[in-house]
């Protein structure tokens, strides 16, 4: 009796096992989409997005899932490593090395349309290469740009300038030394992260800092042309007072108050802080975007712009890369530049009037795209350790004064270096 019952058990989970197994591949594909997308607008047209993919794919859904830009990079080795991670993943390219190397996104080389590939420039598709491999597509970028007070310039009397006739560095700390006194200055550096802003601002004057030999290796050299930006950034504050050292620890959310109050003339800002501007400016207030100072290689700037990847572990990565296709056809990567206040990397959304636009500096924004290139240090083993251990404090040091620019490289060099050897045995 217990054997015919055993029998009947098995013979009945089986019977389920079949029915639940016709049931997944009788039904539709479900793929979670993690985004990053936190402005309100950004959001919206997401999920928007997100919708009028579902409405017209019936065998393939999309879920969208909310994730946050303050935590994405635990969060999602965690999901990687307990094997939950979404099939289509948000992140910037500069976080993509350790998850490319440690094997937990797919490589997209042979899933992405010929569209796709040939829309976005070779330039922008080395932030998301590594080794052999593409694990990301660039589709959103943010250059720095100086947005100014209007007003203060134009009582001022100083040239204002374009992207087509940049200020120099040299030309730059003349400016901002001649619009400042009485307690007001010509430019504030928001520096809580001093690492990016300089390492990407330092390409215009031809820094590279992270130099690869022949075996492969990289290396740190200080030399003249990364200097040019942290000395300027050094001068102002301690030489000139053109610059406060008081918002060296801040973030450019926290120099918006005293812009709007007229304490600084310019702040150096990413093109996205344009829409808290808007939304915060005082009524009446001012503004306009300036293109960031030119030096030895014109406008060129490092940017590590944001990706869409596809996890490796996904049983759906042909699905997933179609998605990521939908997601960034020029219109909707027009639509979703627009809702970030950011720049597409497609060359046909580029092409797009609304970006073309004098309102908000949209024109100005646009202008500096062809110059945008990857940032030297997103392909070096070790580089968030140098950042955090080495970097920073030394940086931040030396822009508050406390240390001179030999200790500087010094610091940059000889510790840095220490530091990657480990990452490059």
């Amino acid at each position: 009796m217990r054997t015919r019952l055993t029998t009947a058990v098995a013979v009945l989970l089986l019977l389920l096992a079949g029915c639940t197994s016709a049931s997944r591949t009788g039904g539709p594909i479900t793929l979670r989409f993690q985004s990053l997308a936190w402005q309100d607008e950004s959001v919206a047209v997401s999920k928007e997005l997100v919708k009028e993919w579902n409405a017209t794919h019936r065998d393939v859904k999309v879920e969208y899932v909310q994730g946050s830009w303050d935590s994405v990079h635990d969060q999602l080795l965690t999901s990687f490593e307990g094997g939950e991670a979404p099939d289509i993943i948000h992140d910037a390219s500069d976080d993509l090395a350790d998850f490319a190397y440690g094997g937990y996104l797919a490589d997209l080389t042979g899933l992405l349309s010929a569209r796709l590939k040939s829309d976005i420039p070779q330039r922008s598709w080395q932030t998301a290469a590594f080794g052999k491999g593409v694990y990301g597509v660039p589709f959103l970028q943010e250059p720095r740009v100086l947005i100014a007070n209007r007003a203060w310039l134009a009582k001022s009397g100083v040239r204002v300038p374009t992207p087509a006739h940049p200020w120099t560095w040299t030309e730059f700390r003349q400016v901002t030394k001649q619009l400042s006194g009485d307690g007001r200055y010509g430019v504030a550096w928001p520096l809580k992260e001093p690492v990016s802003a300089t390492l990407n601002l330092s390409l215009s004057a031809g820094g590279q800092l992270f130099h690869r030999g022949a075996d492969g290796k990289v290396t740190v050299r200080f030399g003249a042309a990364d200097q040019v930006v942290p000395r300027t950034i050094h001068d102002q504050v301690d030489v000139d007072h053109s610059a406060p050292g008081s918002t060296l620890g801040s973030g450019g959310s926290d120099t918006l108050p005293g812009f709007f109050g007229g304490r600084y003339a310019m702040v150096p800002l990413g093109f996205s802080y344009r829409q808290q501007i808007v939304q915060q400016a005082p009524k009446g207030f001012d503004w306009e975007v300036l293109p960031a100072p030119a030096g030895a290689d014109g406008l060129a700037q490092a940017v590590s712009p944001q990706t869409l990847s596809v996890a490796a572990d996904s049983p759906h990565r042909k699905e997933a890369a179609e998605f990521i296709d939908f997601l960034l056809r020029p219109q909707n990567m027009v639509r979703l530049a627009l809702g970030d206040w950011m720049l597409p990397t497609g060359t046909q959304a580029l092409k797009d009037p609304a970006l073309h636009t004098a309102k908000y500096g949209w024109a100005t924004g646009t202008a500096l795209a062809g110059h945008l290139s990857p940032a030297p240090a997103q392909t070096v083993r070790g580089y968030p350790e140098w950042k955090d251990k080495v970097a920073t404090p030394a940086l931040q040091e030396y822009y508050s004064g406390a240390i001179g620019p030999d200790e500087l490289r010094h610091r940059l060099e000889k510790d840095g270096n220490l530091v990657l050897a480990r990452y490059q045995r």
